[in-house]
């Protein structure tokens, strides 16, 4: 569940896309797509906010030692307090509560759920003073239709707890986001990332041990295959692409996971896992991902 797009370096979206950023896009549209899938397995045997805290303390670790490595330097106090708001937020609330979301709804539904989160990005920013273009208003509130046509669909409707959790999912990732980009800035680069796994999976792992979350021994082998896939493609490899195309790609581009994502989590978790979608809760979905694109539509600048 990654943040808005930030505005792209100076004439980064002039000519044909070459193939490091096409390759960057593949990452954020078919490994984030599929990530939602792979919590659904790792779920065999992982808890939620178990699976979630190893997943992403292991991965920062290993990303910190990495970058420390090539001779970067470690955040400072103010940025590991940073750190530690914004993981909690994005990483303990958002993750965690997705993983929770996820055991009793399907992974395609609550990916198509987590569309929403860019229009409640243009909502919080309202406090920044940031106004929403009419282009924008119209993508927020076609979006919030959505997503309450979604709600009433039978997969929602059939587990109360699952739409609560995703619910303070998708409020917690949006509210991270916002205050990492305008008051909580962290460590430059991955090191910054970095630090907000590690906090962020600490956080998680408090989570689990004062919910009494216990690993399933010996746990099943494609939960275990499913959390390595975690760690190393969702939380590393496409991260890291996401954060080149934040600084090389136009910003629409960068944010086009937001409708790519719900898509092709839905195909899979239909296809693999025998999920069932509604053709209502598919409209919804349409009507969300809509929003999405207004949201995300830049009028030219006139000369």
């Amino acid at each position: 569940m990654p943040t808005l797009a930030a505005p792209a370096a100076p004439g980064a979206n002039r000519g044909a896309l070459p193939p490091l950023l096409w390759l960057c896009l593949a990452a954020t549209w078919v490994v984030w797509g599929s990530t939602y899938l792979a919590i659904k397995y790792a779920l065999i045997s992982f808890p939620p906010f178990l699976q979630m805290g190893s997943r992403f303390l292991f991965a920062g670790l290993l990303l910190a030692a990495w970058m420390r490595w090539r001779g970067a330097a470690w955040p400072s106090k103010l940025q590991w307090r940073n750190a530690l708001v914004v993981g909690a937020l994005m990483l303990g609330g958002g993750m965690g509560g997705t993983a929770h979301a996820e055991v009793t709804i399907g992974s395609g539904l609550v990916v198509a759920f987590i569309a929403v989160v860019p229009l409640l990005i243009a909502l919080l920013n309202l406090i920044w003073g940031i106004k929403p273009t009419r282009m924008e208003a119209a993508g927020i509130a076609l979006g919030l239709i959505g997503v309450l046509m979604l709600t009433q669909g039978s997969g929602f409707q059939s587990s109360p707890a699952g739409l609560a959790a995703i619910s303070i999912a998708c409020i917690c990732w949006s509210m991270g986001s916002v205050l990492s980009q305008r008051s909580l800035p962290l460590a430059p680069g991955a090191m910054g990332f970095a630090s907000e796994m590690i906090c962020g999976g600490v956080v998680l792992l408090v989570l689990a041990a004062v919910s009494r979350e216990s690993l399933a021994w010996p746990p099943a082998p494609q939960a275990v295959w499913a959390w390595l896939y975690l760690v190393v493609f969702g939380s590393l490899i496409a991260f890291n692409a996401y954060m080149v195309l934040l600084a090389k790609a136009p910003a629409a581009l960068a944010a086009s996971y937001t409708f790519v994502n719900p898509v092709i989590a839905m195909l899979l978790g239909v296809w693999i896992a025998n999920e069932t979608v509604t053709r209502f809760e598919w409209y919804a979905v349409a009507v969300v991902l809509a929003g999405v694109l207004l949201l995300l539509f830049k009028r030219p600048k006139k000369n």
